[in-house]
């Protein structure tokens, strides 16, 4: 696996674009995408993150 960062609770809410109060929910029920414990705080791979995201997302319905 490539090396890369790990973004923290703020960063993932903002990029998924939820709040982060949103983010804590979906983790609190187990849905939420995996996160990380590095000592007291939680952290998310970008690469699973967007993993979890394609998993769930769905086409939108076409214009009419």
């Amino acid at each position: 696996m490539a090396r890369e960062g790990m973004w923290n609770h703020k960063t993932t809410a903002a990029y998924l674009g939820i709040s982060e109060q949103s983010l804590y929910w979906l983790n609190h029920r187990g849905t939420g995408p995996r996160r990380y414990r590095v000592g007291r705080y939680c952290r998310y791979r970008p690469s699973e993150v967007d993993a979890w995201l394609n998993e769930r997302c769905t086409p939108a319905a076409p214009a009419r």
